[in-house]
Parts: structure tokens; C-alpha cells; sequence
């Protein structure tokens, strides 16, 4: 079984929406979550998915969810206190969903709307083969490694530079071992599942995905994603 965990715990400070959070904002009358989901929606492969809400804003979810016909949407939970504990609920779903089949996890940002079903797929075929998938893009600009006061110690060299997104995915029961030994060690802010999975020794197998696989944080991304869907629907009218 192909599952995908779309987490959007949190609140969206930084960009600063009045009466939402950003997952809920909405581009061609649809919010951005619903994009998202519909991603993995139409995605032949995946079998069941499970969203992570803000516990308040559950019942507003669950509206979308049949509003949109997400017929793939078995679970709405909610999120926990850090990212971490957020994408942990997810997964203990998830393991409901699974009922004991093995199976492989898509863990995605629910502010990550501009993947490709070829993405999700890949990820999907990388956990079968090597047991972990994490989307990247190769680093555009040299990067740098600072020490304390600011001193570069080391530049990298940049063909083999890469930025890790989403989705990051794996066979369901190592995440979920990973998450437990975390979680009994004090450890429940990790930054993602490729860093916590890092800490634990395991084996990392990185997918190219697209340059503009951003994740919606401030008001600049959601001006870029509302460009890029204007783009799209005009070139169903016009050539672009």
C-alpha cells in the first residue's frame, strides 16, 4: 500500500493571512491544501492518504474533503505540538490504514502544491528499491558552510549540491520505528524525516524533483504559486 501523510499543522505566521492559516488560502477558489491533495489524488499509485490539520480547523477540512470529491482522504488528525509530533500523528494513521500490509509512505508538505505526479511516483519506486526517497533540486548557487563567528569553513562544490523538499518518503514501519526511539529520547522538534532519519544512521536515497517545488511560506511564494496556476489556465486558451 502507497500512502501519503500531507501535513499542515501549522499556523502560517510569516505570512501574515488575516483570518486563516495559508494552507487554507485560496488560489482559483481552491485552497492551497486541496491542490496539494489533489496531487496525490490523481496519482494512480497511491492508495490512501491522510491530511494533518490544525484540530480547530478538522471539521472545515473534512468540508473540503468531500466539497473536492478527495475520495483517497481516509484520516484528518490532528497536528501536534512541534512539526515533528505533527508528522508522528500522520503516521500512527497511516499504520491504522495499513492494518499490517507493508507499505510505503509519501510524508508531504500540505503548502507544497507544485510537484508532479511523476515526482510522487518516483518516490514511490525509490523506497521500493533502496528503502528511502527524499526529493531534492540541485543547489542553483554555491553554498557555504559558516563556523561561529561567521567564517566560511568549507564551500561546497556544487555538483554535489542539492536542496532537500518534499515528498520525503519510506517504508512506513522504519519511519515509524525512527519516530518512536525518537520521541522516547526527548527528541520532537526535528527540522524533517530526512534529518531525524539521518540522526538514526539510516541510509538516504535522494529524487530529482522540479526547481519550483516550493514550499508556500510567505506572501512572495503565494504571489509566485498564483502566477504559475494564471500561467497554466492561459495555456489552455493561449499558446504560451
Amino acid at each position: 500500500m502507497n500512502i501519503g501523510v500531507i501535513f499542515a499543522g501549522g499556523t502560517g505566521s510569516r505570512m501574515h493571512s488575516k483570518d486563516r492559516p495559508k494552507q487554507f488560502l485560496e488560489v482559483h477558489a481552491k485552497p492551497i491544501i486541496v491542490h496539494t491533495i489533489e496531487l496525490f489524488e490523481n496519482t494512480q499509485e497511491i492508495d490512501a492518504i491522510v491530511v494533518v490539520v490544525i484540530s480547530s480547523w478538522i471539521d472545515y477540512m473534512n468540508e473540503l474533503v468531500e466539497k473536492f470529491n478527495l475520495h483517497k482522504v481516509k484520516a484528518v488528525v490532528p497536528g501536534g505540538k512541534t512539526g515533528q509530533l505533527s508528522i508522528f500523528n500522520g503516521l500512527e494513521a497511516a499504520e491504522k490504514i495499513a492494518n499490517g500490509e507493508d507499505s510505503v509512505v509519501l510524508i508531504h508538505d500540505g503548502v507544497r502544491p507544485l510537484i508532479t505526479s511523476k515526482v510522487i511516483v518516483d518516490n514511490i519506486e525509490s523506497v521500493k528499491k533502496n528503502g528511502t526517497a527524499i526529493t531534492t533540486a540541485p543547489a542553483k548557487e554555491t553554498v557555504v558552510l559558516v563556523d561561529g563567528e561567521n567564517h566560511v569553513s568549507e564551500v561546497v562544490d556544487r555538483t554535489r549540491s542539492f536542496t532537500a523538499k518534499a515528498p520525503q518518503s519510506f517504508k512506513l514501519a522504519d519511519i515509524l520505528s525512527v519516530e518512536r526511539n525518537a520521541i522516547s529520547e526527548g527528541i520532537t522538534d526535528a527540522i524533517d524525516s530526512s534529518t531525524l532519519m539521518g540522526m538514526y544512521g539510516r541510509d538516504l536515497t535522494i529524487v530529482e524533483g522540479p526547481y519550483q517545488n516550493i514550499k508556500i511560506t510567505t506572501p512572495d511564494d503565494f504571489y509566485m504559486f498564483k502566477a504559475l496556476c494564471d500561467a497554466r489556465e492561459i495555456s489552455q486558451i493561449y499558446e504560451i
